[in-house]
This record gives structure tokens, C-alpha cells and sequence, in this order.
């Protein structure tokens, strides 16, 4: 029953019994009981229903005026409510722990697949295609420095490599130490809760761990092509260790790391034209100019040992880099298809580049110029893979070929550096033409950001100075505790036996 009807009428029954007529000695009595109190009280109330009964929609209210029977309830209406604000959480910045439930296996398994293939590009891929190009009595020692890489860079991946690239630190230039000895990743199989990078949350953090160290495996693998036959093996590990902790974890965190500073500032490396190829490739120019030219260097033919071998690595890479490409969308989906598809034009699109320029210039067209064209294009393509389309991917793939035909012949003689495979000719110029033309064909639709040219070509030459310079500082360090070369002897009877006692018959 509505208290305001009721109150009316007990308002009315009141002036008809004269309980307050005017001079009455009962009102003043009555005002002071206990029942006035209650009767005020009642009226506030009722003040207090009669302000929420005009909020009420129009269709809430009675038409047959003061009837206690058409009035409806609050309850019996619905009133529209106004939406929650819904309040967004920041997305993470550091690796963070998930349920089982959070992780993506269609994604985990793609990922699984991809380390291993960028795995493969290293061993057997790059010490095969590298032992082919050398002469025979420095196959064996050629091929040992991948694989002595590989063992030596996952070491300090684990230690303080991942920590140092991966999570955010005080500076954008350079990561914390939040995983050193990779602390605090962990997969708890009983409270169904594992780690995840907050770069691939879809994948368990170990498997993130794996696919990056494969990049860091295979970035100062390729800086050997650069000094083969001439370096001593120890020099080679110090120097190894140092260029990966001082130079590839920075560089890989300025650019990958949210934080870092290439990647706050738009630019755009899909998976390491910059960070890998750049890098290795100016590395390995300074390293050619550092240890001087191979004896007998202009005055004697070099000539490949095997180029069966150096077509079978070149294969194992050109296979591989689709995990290198392809796996760093670090999902199963369009995104990782469409760049496995632009990373094989571009890889064919190049290869048959250089043998037409061969074709022009030489009269024939080689295999060793084959091989070298197609990893040309797979350098290039490398940092646009996941922002370009088909178009992109044909143009690209053509520059590459064109480009670093140049790089490794003519720009080479001109350079007077004594780059034994090529490194600076083929990655160092290859990342620099794919960089710059990242922002020329990156693609908002595939990519889903924009590109700058002129940030393209900061992030790039920045890396050349940084590393460059970084890498110069090292190899003095070394050379001058250790030595970088090996003596004239040793270089003549090849290191295979000088360094390791050991020949290919």
C-alpha cells in the first residue's frame, strides 16, 4: 500500500475530528507525544517516495488517479540500466605467469617447428654452405665454428642473454636482469600455470626462449664467413662472447623489445634484417679489415673445395628461413603464411637475378652465384616479411639480387677488404637494401602499422655504428690478450691441422 495515500487520508480524518482545531489545549498535548514524532517521521518518508515515484517511466504511473491499486511497483518496471564503464587493463610489460587454458597449441606447435628449423639454418645449414666455399684444408675448421657457436651462445643466452634482450630494463638500450639464469620462468605441471613472454603470450616462455636463441645463435655464425682460414680458434670463442653480450642483446632490444628504442620509434624489423643481417654483416666487414687479407689474397685463385656442399646449405637455409620468417608472427595464422609466401619470391625472384647479371656480364651463370642470389633475397625479405605483399616481395627479391651482386664484386674491390664468403656483400648489404625498402612496401592492411622511410634508414645506419664501433672496440681487446690471427705457418698448412689436428682426407 503507498504511504502517501495513506497519509492523505489520515490528514483528512484529522480536520474532521477537530483534534487541532484552533485553541484547542489537545493539539498542544498531542504535538508533544510520541506520535507526532512518528507522524513527522512517516512524512519525511513519504517526501523521500514521492521523489523516486516521479523517476519512474511515464508507463509506471496510474492513470486512475490516487488508487492504491493502480499504482505499480518499482520492481514490476524495468528501467534501463546504464552501462559499466568497462575499465581495460595495460597490457603486460615483463613475462607473466597463465593458466594452461591461456596457451594456443595450434600456435606452441608452429613455434616448436619453427625453432627447429632456424636451428637447422646454423647446423648443419650455415657450416655446410660456409666449408664449401673454403679450401680443403680449412673445411673442417670452418664448419667447428658454427657449431662451437652454437653450444658457446646458448650458454649465455640462458645466463644472461635472454634477460638482457627480452625484458625491459632501466633504459630502453639495454634489458634487466629479471631472467637471469632465467629466474622465474617456470612451468608448474600440478597448479596447471607456466610463464609466457609478454611479447608471445599465445606460446609457453620456454618455447620464446628457444626460437630467439636460435637467433642469437645464428648472428655471429655468420660474422665467421667473414675471417675463414685466418683466425685462431680461441680468439674466435672470447670474441664470440663478448660480441653476443655487448652487441646482439642491445641491438635485439632496442628493436624486438617493446620498450627498446628502435621499436618505440616506428621502426619496423619483422624478423632481424636489422638486428641479424645488418648487424652481422658490418661485423664482419670490421673483421676482415681488422685481421688483414688471407696470404697469397689477389695473386692466387681461392677456389671452392665443394660446391655440392655449399648448394646442399644453401638449401637447409632457404628451407629454414621459413621458421626464421615465417615463425616470427609467433602464431599459426595469415600473417605467418603470407610471409612464408613473400619469403620464397623474393628468395627465387633474387637467385634468378644474379645469374642473369652473371649471364650478361660472365657469359654463364653459375651455381655458386645461384646459391649466393638466393640467400640474397632471403636476407632482404627478412625484415619486411611480415608487413609486405606479393608486389613487395617481387620488388625486394630483385634489388637483392641486383644489389648484392654489386656488394660482393664490385663494392668488395672497392672496400679493398678481404671478406672471404662474402658476409658484408650479401647480409651486410642485403639488410641494408630490405630495410630501407621495408618502409618503401610495407602494406597498413597486412601489416596493421605504418612505415616510415626516414626511420627505416635511422634504425639502419644506427645499427652500422653502433655495431661497427662496438665490434672494432672488441677485437682490439682480444688482440691484444690473446692474438687474432694465426701465424703465417699455421695459415699455409691450413687450420684444420694447425688448429685442430685434425684433416678431411
Amino acid at each position: 500500500m503507498n504511504i502517501s495515500i495513506n497519509f492523505k487520508r489520515n490528514v483528512e480524518m484529522g480536520k474532521s475530528m477537530n483534534w487541532c482545531q484552533k485553541g484547542n489545549r489537545k493539539c498542544g498535548l498531542w504535538l508533544n507525544t510520541p506520535a507526532f514524532l512518528l507522524f513527522m517521521l512517516l512524512s519525511m518518508n513519504v517526501a523521500a517516495e514521492s521523489s523516486q515515484d516521479a523517476t519512474l517511466p511515464a508507463a509506471a504511473v496510474a492513470t486512475s488517479g490516487t488508487d492504491a491499486a493502480n499504482i505499480i511497483s518499482p520492481a514490476q518496471v524495468d528501467i534501463p540500466e546504464t552501462p559499466a564503464q568497462v575499465v581495460v587493463p595495460p597490457p603486460p610489460t615483463a613475462p607473466y605467469a597463465v593458466g594452461f587454458d591461456k596457451i594456443n597449441t595450434g600456435d606452441t606447435a608452429w613455434m616448436l617447428s619453427s625453432t627447429a628449423l632456424v636451428l637447422l639454418m646454423t647446423i648443419p645449414g650455415l657450416a655446410l654452405f660456409y666449408s664449401g666455399m673454403v679450401r680443403k684444408k680449412n673445411v673442417l675448421s670452418t664448419a667447428l665454428q658454427s657449431f662451437t657457436i652454437v653450444c658457446l651462445v646458448t650458454l649465455i643466452w640462458v645466463v644472461i642473454g635472454y634477460s638482457l634482450a627480452f625484458t625491459p630494463g632501466s633504459t630502453p638500450f639495454i634489458g634487466g636482469f629479471d631472467r637471469l639464469m632465467l629466474n622465474g620462468m617456470f612451468y608448474d605441471k600440478t597448479g596447471s600455470t607456466l610463464t609466457v613472454s609478454h611479447i608471445a603470450s599465445s606460446i609457453p616462455e620456454s618455447v620464446y626462449v628457444m626460437f630467439q636463441l636460435t637467433f642469437a645463435i645464428i648472428t655471429p655464425a655468420l660474422i665467421t664467413g667473414a675471417f675463414a682460414e685466418r683466425m685462431k680458434f680461441s680468439a674466435m670463442v672470447v670474441f664470440m662472447i663478448l660480441w653476443s653480450l655487448f652487441v646482439y642483446a642491445p641491438v635485439a632490444h632496442v628493436m624486438w623489445e617493446p620498450s627498446g628504442f628502435f621499436a618505440a620509434s616506428g621502426i619496423l624489423d619483422f624478423a632481424g634484417g636489422t638486428v641479424v643481417h645488418v648487424n652481422a654483416g658490418i661485423a664482419g666487414l670490421v673483421c676482415a679489415y681488422m685481421l688483414g687479407t688471407r696470404r697469397g689474397y689477389g695473386r692466387e685463385p681461392f677456389s671452392p673445395n665443394n660446391l655440392i656442399y655449399t648448394m646442399i646449405g644453401a638449401a637447409l637455409l632457404w628451407v629454414g628461413w621459413f621458421g626464421f620468417n615465417a615463425g616470427s608472427a609467433v602464431a599459426s595464422d595469415g600473417r605467418a603464411g603470407m610471409a612464408m609466401l613473400v619469403t620464397q619470391i623474393a628468395a627465387a625472384t633474387a637467385a634468378l637475378t644474379w645469374m642473369a647479371i652473371e649471364r650478361i656480364y660472365k657469359s654463364h651463370a653459375t651455381m655458386l652465384g645461384a646459391c649466393s642470389g638466393a640467400v640474397a633475397g632471403l636476407v632482404a625479405i627478412t625484415p619486411a616479411s611480415g608487413f609486405v605483399g606479393v608486389g613487395g616481395a617481387l620488388s625486394i627479391g630483385f634489388a637483392a639480387g641486383f644489389f648484392c651482386y654489386w656488394g660482393a664484386t664490385s663494392l668488395k674491390r672497392m672496400l679493398g677488404a678481404d671478406d672471404s664468403l662474402d658476409v658484408f656483400g650479401i647480409h651486410g648489404v642485403g639488410g641494408i637494401v630490405g630495410a630501407i625498402l621495408t618502409g618503401v612496401f610495407a602494406d597498413k592492411v597486412i601489416g596493421g602499422i605504418d612505415a616510415s622511410i626516414t626511420m627505416q634508414i635511422v634504425g639502419t645506419f644506427s645499427t652500422l655504428i653502433y655495431s661497427g664501433v662496438v665490434t672494432w672496440i672488441i677485437l682490439l681487446m682480444v688482440d691484444l690478450v690473446i692474438g687474432l690471427r694465426v701465424s703465417d705457418d699455421d695459415e699455409q698448412d691450413g687450420l684444420d691441422i694447425s688448429q685442430h689436428a685434425e684433416r678431411v682426407i
